[in-house]
């Protein structure tokens, strides 16, 4: 059976996703940037509360994957702090000025993550030559990779993720993400064989705040359009949406 990985932020949408029928979260901050690292806090409340997988995004900031000596420090330390909550896994991915993989500081983190599962994201999706950068990851040991196929989303780069799920065999597990719904999920396995999905903005809706009072004048971020009376969260209802549809195509 396909497993389902869903991307989110906060305690709410992982109870959500949970609740919805995903058999692993990946619990990030600042999605908006691509995911970051969550605080200690909710890793902890996180790992606590649910009983599905929880697997820890290690990235200290957004933008590229080239990291400083004092970004890498900060990546050793939160990989630390996932392995001490106890979650079940930490997503990485380092890469060199020339786009390659960083071998040396990736098995360092992986080191220190063992016996936590690993998956490399999508740093992957970055780099010049994708079936060197695959033997890098099988080399390292990883036990997951999730790609877009180097394209804005799966469904776009469903051809190199089938090539990439042939050569890697049962020694890697590739994972699609980027642009993941109910309507291409059970087309997309079929196309590549892969038997893991990564989705999240698919199963995002804004929940209405709690907030009574609500001051008209005033935005709290960057966008003022964006307003902070509807918070985008994870809900089970979308998330079961997507669980049917690949239950449904693989009946």
């Amino acid at each position: 059976m396909t497993k389902i990985e869903i991307c989110l932020t906060g305690i709410e949408s992982a109870l959500a996703a949970q609740a919805g029928g995903a058999d692993r979260i990946e619990l990030c901050d600042n999605l908006a940037q691509g995911g970051t690292t969550p605080s200690l806090g909710m890793m902890s409340q996180v790992r606590q509360r649910l009983s599905i997988a929880v697997h820890v995004i290690i990235r200290p900031r957004g933008g590229d994957f080239c990291y400083s000596a004092a970004e890498f420090a900060v990546m050793r330390q939160d990989v630390l702090a996932a392995k001490e909550v106890g979650v079940a896994g930490v997503v990485l991915g380092i890469l060199r000025p020339d786009g390659t993989i960083d071998q040396p500081r990736c098995q360092a983190l992986i080191d220190l993550a063992r016996p936590l599962s690993i998956t490399f994201h999508r740093a992957f999706d970055m780099t010049p030559e994708p079936f060197a950068a695959l033997d890098d990851l099988l080399e390292l040991g990883v036990d997951r990779l999730l790609t877009s196929g180097q394209e804005r989303t799966a469904v776009h780069g469903q051809s190199l993720i089938r090539q990439l799920h042939q050569r890697a065999g049962d020694r890697l597990a590739i994972m699609a993400g980027g642009g993941i719904n109910a309507q291409n999920a059970p087309g997309l396995l079929a196309a590549t064989g892969i038997s893991e999905l990564h989705a999240g903005s698919s199963c995002t809706e804004l929940v209405p705040s709690r907030m009574v009072y609500q001051n008209p004048n005033l935005v709290m971020g960057n966008d003022p359009e964006v307003s902070e009376y509807a918070i985008p969260q994870i809900t089970a209802r979308r998330v079961r949406e997507l669980v049917t549809a690949i239950r449904l195509g693989q009946s």
